[in-house]
């Protein structure tokens, strides 16, 4: 059976790119008579908000979707952390102490993504580790440890077709944070495959996440799902769309009164509202 899922952070209000998820996902389980699952993910308990969780969930309804299971990754840190502490028995996981700072003054951006940690606590000796402890610290994935370890993996995307996972390039990530007891990373590995989900249905700008999830599945001997990363919806000014760039949401075209299944319909045949357009997979 397929298995679908959307899966937003409750940090803010959807947009026209969550809409092209969740009606993809959605109508692909559908056809097939799968199952589409909903996922709130709030485990940063410094930005989530109640008001935004039913502010998306009245913004599926809108659009006409329903759902088989409604699910809170606040409701599941227990699992993050046996996955995490399964990591750290097999010693592919350091506690990090630097500063957002510190790594930014020292870590290297190859074209233009974010900072790469360059690894300054992986070698701390045990001592000066053990005297840090107290301190506030994230958990960083031993990244050239867990690759060797893991050996080649590949993925599949709709898209791409077989993909070679290539997770080094992102460096030590974290899979711990210092706020939270869980990164994205971690999560979103964990609870795709406890639920099942069969396909993973996202857009083009989480597919280089997606090499460091497939190590995550090798490690923890999780199922690796399809992946279907579809292309970002672009505004008026060619940028994609986003929170913190202010685009339009999804409330706001409730507000004024838009069709919301009309909606629906026009964007699983890529049709876009006037100003927008869709960028490349």
């Amino acid at each position: 059976m397929i298995v679908t899922r959307f899966a937003p952070s409750p940090t803010g209000r959807l947009h026209l790119g969550h809409a092209l998820s969740a009606v993809r996902a959605h109508g692909m389980a559908r056809a097939a008579g799968g199952r589409f699952l909903v996922r709130i993910e709030d485990i940063d308990g410094t930005r989530s908000r109640p008001e935004h969780v039913e502010t998306i969930l009245a913004d599926l309804r809108w659009l006409g979707l329903d759902w088989d299971d409604l699910s809170f990754q606040s409701q599941r840190l227990e699992h993050y952390a046996a996955a995490l502490d399964d990591l750290r028995g097999r010693g592919l996981v350091y506690p990090c102490f630097c500063t957002r700072a510190e790594i930014a003054a020292s870590a290297s951006a190859p074209h233009g993504m974010a900072p790469v940690y360059p690894g300054t606590c992986r070698t701390l000796a045990p001592a000066e580790r053990a005297g840090w402890m107290a301190t506030p610290h994230c958990w960083r994935l031993d990244m050239a440890r867990a690759v060797a370890i893991a050996g080649p993996l590949t993925w599949h995307d709709a898209t791409a077709g077989r993909v070679t996972a290539v997770p080094g390039v992102q460096g030590d990530v974290v899979l711990a944070r210092k706020d939270a007891p869980s990164s994205y990373h971690l999560a979103v590995s964990v609870d795709d495959a406890a639920q099942g989900v069969t396909d993973i249905v996202r857009g083009a700008d989480l597919f280089d996440a997606t090499h460091v999830h497939r190590l995550l599945q090798a490690l923890l001997n999780l199922p690796v799902p399809r992946y279907h990363h579809h292309p970002l919806i672009l505004g008026a000014d060619g940028q994609r769309l986003a929170k913190r760039h202010g685009a339009p949401a999804l409330a706001d075209m409730r507000g004024r009164g838009v069709d919301g299944v009309a909606l629906a319909a026009d964007l699983r045949r890529d049709i876009l509202p006037t100003g927008f357009s869709l960028g490349k997979a």
